[in-house]
C-alpha cells in the first residue's frame, strides 16, 4: 500500500508546483488573452481542488503503476494519459465554445502532455526509491 501513496504524493507535488508556475506566472497572460470573457476573475477553489487532488490518482493508476518502475514506459504512459485527458477538454472546448481559439487548445494540450509526463516521472521515481 505504501508504493501507491508515495507515487500519489510525488505526482501531486510535481503537478501542483508545475501547474502553479505555468498558470500563475508563465502562461497567465496567454490564457487571459485566449479565453477573454470566458475566464473567471478568480478561480473557483472547490472544482480546482477536486481536480488537483483527483488528477494525480489517474496519473498513478493509469500511467505510473502500470509502468512497473520502468521510467521510459512511465514517460510514454504519462504522455498518452495527458494527451487523452487534456485532449478531451481542449478539443471539446475548441469545438463548442464560441471564440475559444485553436492556438490556446494546442498550447494547453501540449502543456497537459508535459505536466502529466513530469508528474508520472516523479511518481515512478519516488515509488522506485521510497516505495
Amino acid at each position: 500500500m505504501r508504493t501507491p501513496l508515495v507515487a500519489y504524493l510525488a505526482a501531486l507535488l510535481a503537478i501542483g508546483i508545475l501547474d502553479g508556475l505555468w498558470l500563475g506566472v508563465v502562461a497567465k497572460t496567454w490564457y487571459q488573452q485566449g479565453m477573454g470573457a470566458l475566464m473567471a476573475e478568480q478561480p473557483r477553489l472547490v472544482p480546482a481542488a477536486l481536480f488537483y487532488l483527483g488528477y494525480p490518482v489517474g496519473v498513478v493508476l493509469f500511467a505510473a503503476l502500470p509502468a512497473g518502475g520502468d521510467l521510459a514506459k512511465g514517460l510514454l504512459m504519462g504522455a498518452l494519459f495527458g494527451l487523452f485527458c487534456y485532449g478531451t477538454y481542449d478539443m471539446t472546448a475548441w469545438a463548442v465554445l464560441r471564440g475559444y481559439p485553436g492556438w490556446l487548445a494546442g498550447l494547453d494540450l501540449a502543456w497537459g502532455v508535459a505536466v502529466t509526463t513530469a508528474g508520472t516521472a516523479a511518481a515512478v521515481l519516488a515509488a522506485r526509491h521510497w516505495g
